[in-house]
């Protein structure tokens, strides 16, 4: 797959940056995205101006065809920040997009974030807390853990949410509330020594499965959710259930 990159730093600047800043590790945040022309602008500003101070932005945009191409090319590569911009020569998915950010990324610590405005960037610092107080490895933010505003949508989202995480628990043995959630962190020693091999929205319980094989510290935090209807841009479906429930016993078989 070929690719085009806008205003990347080196990888030597951007080590050097995780050892200043107040000390604060470097954290990269991993934003794939996909026809998002309406928030693209709006999710980055709000990265940008989240509460953690030493952050990279690496943002790869999956072949978009409404506009998000040239908002990311005209205005977001030029912005006075640390962003990095990559495009996919065809759409390829959730999954082959986070493996390209991933890649590119130069941080001690990863987080994925969607193009919408589902999950709020200023939670930043509550769903690191685990891993900078040195008790984590991964830490996944849980939509349904309460303690935080969350928008009442689907119920049989929720049910098939519900479902999906359950069967992954099984298979797993973790007692996650919320497996298909976006906001995960991740310790860099732990993602860059997993290979991504979907390409989709199977990436949720390939990683779960993954980091589980490989004993890591995992634990969840409450965030708020602020979930947005199909008329509004929403792209997951049933398809992407049924493909998440044939990766878990996929995964979770594999010896």
């Amino acid at each position: 797959m070929k690719l085009a990159r806008e205003n990347q730093t080196g990888h030597n600047q951007a080590r050097t940056l995780s050892n200043s800043n107040l000390g604060f590790p470097l954290l990269s945040v991993i934003i794939p995205c996909y026809n998002e022309r309406d928030t693209i602008e709006k999710i980055i500003q709000s990265v940008i101006q989240s509460p953690y101070p030493n952050k990279e932005i690496v943002i790869v945009d999956d072949c978009s065809t409404d506009g998000t191409r040239d908002i990311l090319h005209n205005n977001i590569s030029k912005l006075d920040t640390d962003v990095k911009v990559l495009y996919h020569d065809r759409n390829s998915g959730k999954g082959a997009a986070l493996r390209t950010g991933i890649a590119a990324a130069d941080g001690d610590i990863f987080i994925v974030q969607d193009a919408d405005l589902e999950y709020d960037p200023n939670e930043f610092p509550l769903i690191l807390a685990p891993i900078l107080e040195g008790k984590a490895d991964v830490v996944y933010g849980s939509r349904f853990m309460g303690g935080q505003p969350r928008r009442v949508v689907y119920f049989w989202h929720r049910v098939g949410n519900g479902v999906l995480t359950l069967l992954s628990n099984m298979f797993t043995n973790l007692n996650l509330t919320d497996m298909e959630t976006c906001y995960k962190a991740f310790k860099r020693e732990v993602i860059q020594s997993i290979q991504i091999e979907e390409d989709r929205f199977g990436f949720e319980p390939e990683i779960t499965s993954k980091i589980a094989r490989l004993n890591c510290r995992v634990f969840e935090v409450g965030i708020s959710y602020y979930g947005r209807t199909y008329e509004e841009g929403k792209k997951i479906g049933w398809k992407d259930g049924v493909s998440a429930l044939i990766c878990i016993v996929k995964y979770g078989m594999r010896k």
